[in-house]
């Protein structure tokens, strides 16, 4: 092999693959990337003779070619106050994983860029084809980056007030919520406290405006408290001291963010309540935080396997200008009954 000018080997083209493959450059370029109409024999020669030479595609050349840089981004507002902790970034990484698999299946990479102030400084430089981001809040300013910059952005979960609207995979927050209410219902609760983040995200409008809906209808109180995400566990005891305070009938609580309602036994066992026979706590995410917490927490099964294999399908669409839906369905919730809740 001939050498460059400073002496080093000669970079291997395509030339060289379709030389010795006895091929035009155009079959080999077609071979490689599996596009146009190439003879299966011939393909696979192709292939062969590439890798018996070490042969690589001049990533540089190829995206300047393209246009692509064959790599998107898994984003969170979620604070770390409550995405971290004892569930090591539990909801965020456990999409991670499966959008992680699903995107390599696809030929790209996937850029994890975690929920820490840090963080934000990078999307102006981030080199990405597109991103997902989990739970955008309503304005949220990763997304109004990402878009200011021509990145094509997907949601898991339906972003608030968002104009023009991302396409989203549906979460299915409000029958999520009914399905936990519905379980305290049963388990003979009737002073039911909803307990939510102050941000506007979908898993809060959403949640609320089913327990204001299932309140109304069943003629229970409506009983509210917000805490401040960045707060984490801690915001959520406080607020539960607020709701003990305020209504000492008090016999059960929905808190859809796991670190509140941990925080939430925490400060029911602070006041003497016990969990479950005075006082039954459930939560949305069923990750390490609602199994580990003491007593475990009753919890909802949000396959996040497959929200985000539907989540990527979902990006790719737009990305390659395909005709694809702007909601996409989620898979139903699955409660998960624990010892937080259950009377048995």
């Amino acid at each position: 092999m001939s050498s460059a000018k400073h002496g080093g080997p000669r970079r291997l083209t395509i030339a060289d693959v379709a030389e010795a493959a006895g091929v035009s450059r155009t079959t080999v370029s077609h071979a490689l990337n599996d596009r146009g109409q190439v003879d299966p024999q011939t393909r696979a020669r192709v292939k062969d003779v590439a890798r018996l030479l070490g042969y690589s595609p001049n990533l540089r050349a190829q995206r300047l070619r393209t246009g692509r840089t064959n790599s998107i981004a898994l984003l969170s507002s979620m604070p770390f106050a409550v995405a971290g902790g004892a569930s090591r970034l539990g909801f965020m990484m456990e999409i991670a994983a499966t959008a992680a698999e699903a995107a390599l299946k696809q030929g790209l990479a996937l850029v994890l860029v975690p929920p820490l102030a840090e963080a934000r400084g990078l999307l102006d430089e981030l080199d990405v084809d597109g991103a997902i981001i989990i739970e955008p809040v309503a304005q949220d300013p990763q997304v109004t980056q990402l878009r200011r910059r021509g990145i094509t952005v997907v949601s898991i979960g339906r972003q608030p007030e968002a104009d023009p609207p991302l396409p989203y995979v549906d979460l299915q927050a409000g029958a999520t919520g009914r399905l936990l209410l519905e379980h305290l219902a049963a388990q003979g609760a009737r002073h039911i406290a909803l307990l939510i983040g102050q941000q506007r995200r979908h898993s809060y409008v959403d949640v609320e405006q089913a327990y204001r809906d299932f309140t109304t209808a069943r003629g229970l109180p409506c009983l509210i408290a917000k805490a401040e995400e960045a707060g984490g566990e801690e915001a959520g005891a406080e607020a539960c001291r607020r709701l003990l305070a305020e209504h000492p009938s008090l016999d059960a609580i929905c808190a859809p963010v796991d670190a509140f309602a941990v925080g939430a036994i925490r400060a029911l066992r602070q006041a003497g309540r016990r969990v479950p026979e005075e006082v039954k706590v459930v939560t949305r995410y069923d990750g390490l935080r609602a199994q580990k917490c003491q007593p475990p927490l009753t919890a909802v099964n949000l396959h996040l396997e497959e929200v985000s294999a539907r989540a990527i399908s979902l990006l790719l669409a737009h990305i390659n200008g395909k005709e694809a839906p702007d909601i996409v369905r989620g898979p139903t919730p699955e409660l998960i009954v624990r010892a937080s809740s259950d009377n048995a």
